[in-house]
């Protein structure tokens, strides 16, 4: 082991830029499209209102629920992301969490989605009923939150490459948007017909067996992804300290940025799921798939200009547009739906929605490429300033800021659903005209606003051009040295 500064010494003599290629495979790059697809390959959209009106849980309950889920959230990801970042195995940093997590992930959704079944002869206030809902949310969420630390982490991780990084992205997002959003229109369609009596289906049997198949075939998905990816951006041998990683996070300006907007842009959680608006007021939950269509043509599209504008404009630029031009699209909405009631009128309604839709849908691949990269190109700024990764920790650190101000929007959202009159009993379309017009405005203006205040740190993004030119060509250079060296090590090993 006496050699290892002569193999060094040799190592930054001999090697230089790693040039760009691809590292990652097409099984791979199928299981990791796949793993995309499982992410949003379910009905999730629906989970509130399956919870207030098919399971009917008293909404004061519920937003006590998101309180309590919310502070449990924000205790545990420290302590989930400061072992996550001190694991070491022959596996890697992240793989062994993303196995690991499949099984008892998979029955807790599962639990969630029979609720129904578990208690169907109990009355809205049962505090039984209650209490399990608490405790499933709380277990659930502490392996969501181990699963969702260490997939950020380890698609940060599969490739050294931005390029091949860039187009595993594109691929996923661009093929999965086929397929991910399936679930959720066929479950759309049949409540419209199961509420208008063309199909006999019990509204419950419907959530029931959309939601146990949809989280069968994502573990599966999932589980296949964890089991054949691999993480090729080395970590250092020595684990971070807790402490220190904090206080180099918070030292790093893009990380710093990015968590800042994501916290101030977190309040816009003050809202109520689209469901709410459509199957309540509108009476037809699967509208979102009618003002979709246009859109559906377009959003694929979107994503072969990405490519152009990110060498044409800036990333600031780029996440600007992408991250609020919806915003202001929705206050177009409610300004104009507000007009003698045209929220509750589908011949107006429909028009406004489908426009909103439409242009949003331009931005689409901006909004789902840019984000990602940014918080990738982030990581890698952080590995270039002080010469290790701190992936799981940094995402804890984004994640609770952004969980604090959500903990308290969806709290307030169902504590005003509550204050409002909302009738959990009443039938699609039974609600009175305010509380109607107060679930439009929750939908549309309300998120809206409180989103835009997010835009304020994206000015401050500095990262692109020379500088991140000149980070990536440091950092194959160190990255080619590390790995050079480690070679050299393992060949003296066996040697000696």
């Amino acid at each position: 082991m006496s050699n290892t500064p002569a193999v060094e010494e040799n190592v930054q003599q001999e090697v230089k830029v790693v040039p760009q290629r691809r590292y990652v495979g097409s099984k791979e790059t199928l299981w990791y499209i796949l793993y995309d697809i499982s992410a949003s390959f379910n009905i999730a959209s629906s989970e509130e209102i399956f919870v207030s009106d098919v399971v009917k849980i008293n909404m004061g309950y519920i937003s006590a629920v998101k309180a309590i889920k919310g502070i449990w959230d924000i205790i545990n990801d420290m302590f989930l992301g400061a072992m996550i970042d001190k694991t070491r195995t022959r596996w890697g940093k992240f793989k062994p969490y993303l196995v690991l997590y499949a099984g008892p992930g998979t029955v807790l959704s599962l639990m969630f989605w029979l609720m129904p079944m578990l208690f169907s002869a109990m009355s809205m206030g049962d505090f039984s009923k209650f209490m399990f809902y608490l405790v499933l949310l709380l277990i659930k969420n502490l392996f969501e939150s181990v699963r969702d630390i260490a997939k950020t982490g380890m698609l940060s991780t599969i490739t050294p490459d931005i390029i091949d990084r860039t187009r595993l992205i594109t691929m996923a997002n661009l093929l999965s948007g086929f397929l991910e959003k399936t679930p959720s229109q066929l479950l759309d369609l049949l409540i419209d017909l199961s509420i208008r009596d063309v199909i006999k289906i019990k509204y419950q049997s419907l959530f029931v067996s959309f939601g146990t198949f949809t989280v069968v075939a994502c573990g599966i998905m999932a589980l296949g992804f964890s089991l054949i990816a691999r993480e090729r951006v080395s970590q250092s041998i020595k684990s971070p300290k807790l402490w220190h990683s904090v206080k180099m996070i918070l030292r790093c300006k893009p990380v710093l940025l990015i968590t800042l907007s994501e916290f101030l842009g977190s309040f816009s959680s003050i809202k109520v799921n689209d469901k709410y608006y459509y199957l309540n007021v509108l009476r037809v939950s699967s509208l979102t798939n009618i003002v979709g269509l246009p859109g559906a043509f377009v959003s694929p599209v979107s994503y072969s200009y990405v490519p152009k504008l990110r060498r044409r404009f800036s990333t600031k630029a780029l996440w600007i547009v992408s991250s609020h031009v919806n915003n202001l699209l929705m206050i177009g909405v409610f300004l104009a739906g507000s007009i003698n009631k045209g929220y509750k009128k589908l011949k107006v309604m429909i028009p406004l929605l489908m426009i909103q839709e439409t242009i949003w849908m331009t931005t689409y691949g901006l909004m789902k490429v840019i984000p990602s990269e940014m918080y990738n190109e982030s990581m890698d700024y952080f590995e270039w300033q002080n010469g290790y990764r701190a992936e799981a920790m940094t995402s804890v650190l984004q994640g609770l800021t952004r969980k604090l101000a959500g903990t308290v929007g969806s709290s307030l959202n169902s504590l005003v659903m509550h204050k409002l009159g909302y009738n959990q009993d009443a039938n699609p379309g039974g609600q009175t005209d305010k509380v109607a017009y107060g679930i439009f405005a929750m939908f549309t203006v309300i998120p809206a606003v409180l989103s835009l205040i997010g835009i304020f740190p994206k000015f401050f993004y500095d990262l692109s051009g020379e500088k991140r030119d000149r980070m990536y060509e440091e950092l194959h250079k160190r990255r080619a040295i590390a790995a050079k060296v480690n070679d050299d090590l393992v060949a003296l090993d066996e040697e000696n």
